[in-house]
């Protein structure tokens, strides 16, 4: 069954399913046993887990000012997860009440909670969509609906690459995403790395998940930003990304990279 442009999915709460892991390790409500459980095993695993995600949050919400305070009012954000207040809309719009935000996941229950929280809105959307299938999200009616792809946008590809493996070809789906970009936008990226311990043992809490995780290297993740010019300082740890506050307790352990680039041509 096809519903808005996607194949309809039964929502699955027999396996972790990473936003809800996500979701429970920033504290929120919006996540199942199942879930509790793997982000339990991921904090054993890993223990800067929750610090990271929380330190990847902040990240997300410096960089929306950031490129709303460049002069964008579009952000097209893919595999937003589930609604964290402050959301990039919130932050967004109270920089500047006229940005236009299309939110993209791929769960049913993002989407459900998404839609709850944004029906009230007429410059805020969410819609169900695979960030493996770029051309569709792109295409999708709700999407053209918010997003003038003739002026500047911002695209926020955070803390979700990294659940997408080579066989999926990654760096391809972000230069469709780029081409479809005009001089002059964004791309916000974050994204899991092992560079400063040994995580095979949190790669393996998603063995048994809807998505695997998929560790890479600086050098791997930097590649992403092809055909963007990066801001400064580049990609770094999140916490080191243009802080806003003291960095948290062992933010050197943190194992996300974050970055901030400009499409200049």
């Amino acid at each position: 069954m096809v519903q808005d442009g996607f194949e309809a999915v039964n929502i699955d709460t027999s396996k972790p399913h990473p936003a809800r892991i996500y979701d429970y390790l920033l504290g929120g409500k919006d996540n199942y046993e199942v879930d509790q459980q793997a982000g339990d095993q991921l904090a054993a695993a890993a223990p800067e887990a929750r610090i990271g995600v929380r330190a990847n949050r902040a990240f997300l919400r410096r960089a929306v000012r950031y490129v709303v305070g460049s002069g964008v009012r579009q952000i097209l954000d893919i595999g937003t997860g589930l609604p964290t207040s402050p959301n990039v809309h919130e932050v967004a719009q109270s920089v500047a009440p006229d940005v236009r935000v299309a939110y993209v996941d791929n769960d049913p229950i993002v989407a459900a909670h998404g839609n709850a929280l944004l029906s009230r809105s007429g410059t805020t959307r969410i819609i169900l969509g695979d960030l493996r299938e770029p051309r569709s999200v792109l295409d999708h009616p709700d999407v053209r609906h918010l997003i003038d792809f003739d002026q500047p946008v911002a695209l926020f590809l955070v803390a979700v690459l990294h659940f997408l493996t080579d066989a999926d070809r990654p760096a391809e789906i972000v230069a469709t995403l780029r081409d479809a970009l005009p001089e002059g936008s964004f791309l916000v990226l974050s994204h899991a790395t092992g560079d400063f311990a040994d995580r095979s043992a949190a790669q393996a809490v998603y063995s048994n998940a809807t998505a695997s995780l998929n560790l890479r290297t600086h050098a791997e993740v930097e590649r992403f930003f092809e055909g963007f010019d990066l801001v400064e300082p580049g990609l770094a740890q999140v916490p080191f990304w243009r802080p806003d506050t003291p960095p948290p307790p062992h933010s050197t352990e943190i194992g996300f990279y974050g970055g901030v680039a400009r499409k200049t041509a």
